[in-house]
């Protein structure tokens, strides 16, 4: 098989599961509907691992070519096409393996509901358009690819679409995204306009050329062509990746089932915007200004949206503000221009959190669909496998030493601590503070879920045992590399991994210090690590989590009610929903209110259609008066007309 039938089928084998799910689940019943889905992923996944061994391992050149061609106008080529290389191949990896350990965990976790089948294939169905995102080589696929996941986020959110609060939740991902796609979208027209192509390599050829080059804006004001472009196109990173302001419709879809948690909101759609900008190095590159636009929005992100998930009590929406904050350290890898450090930071992430999102979706199931942490605790003697995982994903999440969190997340810090784009020792400081943070909330959700004492009813008690096997086996499979994964750092940020795929500058190449202190391994990094604030800030949050939690619960209480405008604020998430639901839904909804009733009471239906049938029926009512049928009447008319017109002539002569 060449490798152009390769990367065919990597895609469509996950669309075909998807089709037959879909249009013929009711025949094929649950077991063949997901039987056919996890073939389809799996086989997508086995081919994305040869591609990866055949890409990263063996050296295969670069792959860029074209599908087929859908249209040309003006001389701009919209084609399908595949650019794989070793960031491609690496996304692809992740994309296909969580997915199918996904489509596994789903046989436990969605057995019995109604939509089984619907589930599956639009499980199926994001995997194939995510594919077709990180295989993209022209911006036109990459936005089909963009939309797709999205609308497919849309369908799983409100999955259970009978739950007013899912359907919320789904209409408000939507337009969220809808804000940042429009600012995606024009980028893409900004930058077809200025180099007359779509593809990706003809782009960055042309982006040298484009450095001088500006655009008005608003009169009396010259732009940076490069700049506006990539803000535009960040913007829509900033939807898709949940960044400051518009994050806020991660924490609401978690109403969508659990594993939907996992796959799109932990460790795949999410991190497209990530991918996007690290993809389009050799443009951002090129403008300091938009990287310290992103700079700044990842910092804020990553400090403020952790400081919420310290005071939540839902356990997935704990889990969703970490992935805000976690989004927010990548972002601000991609401003200090530490592209292969958000990247890695990116894939091991995508492991951890997809663990985390699944062991919490196995207590979830043990505790009958209670997610409130404070009506359980003690879980370890009744869920073993999950308590272990759960240790591993949360120590990789805070970054403890020799956990992949821990060589991905202090890559990143030392990079902005090393960075001289503007921002960077202010995003320096709210990413250190975020270590803590991180620490804190995530073993203040451990304790409270696994530790200390049981606070479940009864009924839960007595029926309180482990998970299934095909939940227990992605816990376990998705284990393994969030340890492990961190010893990928000598080749991926270290070594040249990405060498010719990812452009950095040599001025903003900050994790030129960082390789310096990585060269001599793993360990010697490790043991870096305790010479900075990191591992500290790290350990302290845990230990401040295990006592005021596990010793001293009746703290909590005091700071809650000693710092109440605090604890207010952060429980109503610095009030952006309030603001949005006020300032954006409430003022669209009473400006349409305004337009319906001038717009369209007074104007098209009064003045248009009343106005134009009243006036008709007022000449109709004058022509009747005329056309009586006498005959005198029409003698005369005759006779004046023929006089007007003679005079008119005598007049003209």
């Amino acid at each position: 098989m060449s490798l152009h039938s390769i990367l065919l089928a990597i895609p469509l084998a996950s669309l075909a599961g998807a089709i037959l799910a879909g249009f013929f689940g009711r025949r094929l019943g649950e077991v063949g509907s997901h039987t056919v889905t996890i073939l389809g992923v799996a086989i997508s996944f086995l081919l994305s691992a040869y591609v990866f061994k055949l890409f990263a391992i063996d050296g295969h050149e670069i792959y860029n070519a074209s599908v087929y061609t859908w249209m040309i106008s003006d001389g701009i080529r919209f084609e399908v096409g595949f650019l794989v290389d070793n960031l491609t191949a690496m996304m692809m990896v992740v994309v296909t393996f969580v997915s199918l350990m996904v489509h596994l965990y789903t046989i436990g976790y969605m057995h019995g509901d109604p939509g089984y089948q619907r589930f599956f294939a639009y499980i199926s169905l994001f995997t194939f358009s995510m594919l077709m995102l990180v295989m993209a080589n022209n911006f036109m696929q990459l936005f089909f690819g963009w939309e797709a996941v999205g609308l497919v986020s849309y369908l799983l959110i409100g999955f259970w679409w009978k739950k007013p609060t899912a359907v919320f939740a789904n209409m408000k991902a939507f337009l969220v995204n809808r804000v940042g796609d429009f600012g995606f979208l024009l980028g893409i027209a900004a930058v077809m306009m200025y180099t007359n192509s779509l593809d990706y390599a003809e782009v960055f050829a042309a982006a040298p050329g484009l450095t001088d080059k500006t655009m008005s804006i608003l009169p009396g004001s010259e732009w940076s062509v490069l700049t506006v472009a990539c803000i535009c196109l960040f913007i829509g990173a900033m939807g898709k990746s949940a960044q400051f302001p518009l994050h806020v419709w991660l924490p609401d879809s978690m109403e969508g089932p659990t594993p939907i948690s996992a796959l799109i909101h932990a460790a795949t759609m999410v991190t497209a915007g990530i991918f996007m900008v690290a993809r389009m190095s050799p443009l951002f590159e090129l403008t300091t200004t938009a990287l310290s636009f992103v700079l700044v929005i990842g910092a804020i992100t990553a400090f403020f949206m952790g400081l919420i998930g310290m005071v939540q009590n839902d356990i997935k929406r704990v889990v969703a503000y970490s992935t805000l904050s976690q989004l927010g350290y990548m972002t601000v890898a991609l401003g200090a221009s530490a592209y292969s450090a958000a990247v890695f930071h990116l894939m091991t992430h995508a492991f951890f959190k997809a663990l985390l999102f699944l062991a919490a979706g196995s207590v979830i199931i043990a505790m009958h669909h209670e997610q409130d942490m404070r009506k359980m605790g003690g879980l370890k003697k009744y869920m073993p496998i999950t308590y272990w995982t759960s240790l591993v994903g949360s120590l990789a999440l805070i970054g403890f030493p020799f956990f992949s969190g821990f060589f991905s997340k202090d890559s990143i810090i030392a990079a902005v601590g090393y960075s001289n784009t503007a921002g960077a020792s202010f995003a320096h400081i709210l990413v250190l503070a975020g270590v803590f943070i991180t620490a804190f909330y995530s073993f203040r959700m451990f304790f409270l879920v696994f530790h200390g004492e049981e606070r479940m009813d009864d009924h839960t008690k007595e029926h309180l045992h482990e998970s299934p096997w095909v939940v227990t086996v992605p816990l376990i499979a998705l284990a393994i590399p969030s340890v492990l994964a961190g010893f990928l750092m000598d080749p991926i940020v270290v070594g040249d991994f990405f060498k010719g795929v990812i452009t950095v500058l040599p001025e903003h190449d900050s994790l030129a210090e960082v390789r310096g202190h990585a060269s001599h391994g793993a360990l010697a990094f490790v043991m870096h690590g305790f010479a900075t604030p990191v591992v500290y800030l790290a350990l302290g949050g845990v230990a401040a989590a295990w006592f005021i939690y596990m010793r001293r619960p009746d703290i909590a209480d005091w700071f809650a009610d000693k710092f109440s405008f605090v604890h207010k604020l952060l429980m109503n998430k610095y009030y952006l929903d309030d603001f949005n639901q006020t300032a954006f839904a409430g003022g669209a909804t009473k400006l349409g209110g305004l337009f319906s009733k001038y717009g369209d009471t007074k104007f098209i239906d009064g003045l248009v259609v009343n106005g134009s049938a009243g006036l008709v029926g007022l000449t109709a009512g004058i022509v009747r008066k005329i056309q009586r049928g006498f005959l005198y009447e029409y003698a005369f008319a005759m006779i004046f007309g023929l006089i007007a017109l003679i005079g008119w002539f005598v007049l003209r002569v």
